[in-house]
């Protein structure tokens, strides 16, 4: 049976090790092979904007438009909906291959069997 890993992060520059955490875990899960949906919610709304990755600074961690591009080269990364509208987020604004979607998604990809949810 096929895993699944769905990570959801909460935590943006407010909280730079959280926020690393999980991008580097969905990195490497989809590097072994994992299927991944990486959610950005709350302040990691922005790293979906082109840029924003690039102003993110943690020492000792990988740097994020690397580990976003890995993610987005073998799995998905969706925005929010609500996240992106109060801060006024369109898709015409989103890097190339983010979709934006809301709650009823999020639990469709957690209800199957063999799914494994994180919230960083």
């Amino acid at each position: 049976m096929a895993k699944k890993l769905v990570i959801k992060v909460t935590a943006g520059v407010d909280a730079p090790e959280r926020c690393s955490q999980a991008f580097t875990v969905a990195a490497v899960a989809v590097a072994s092979g994992v299927e991944v949906s990486l959610w950005l919610t709350g302040e990691s709304a922005w790293f979906a904007l082109p840029g924003k990755a690039a102003e993110f600074e943690l020492p000792h961690a990988a740097p994020l438009p690397e580990l976003i591009e890995g993610i987005l080269a073998g799995g998905g990364i969706t925005l929010c909906t609500q996240c992106a509208a109060r801060r006024g987020i369109t898709e015409k604004d989103v890097l190339d291959g983010i979709r934006i979607a809301g709650a009823q998604v999020f639990v469709s990809e957690i209800m199957p069997d063999g799914v494994q949810a994180l919230v960083y």
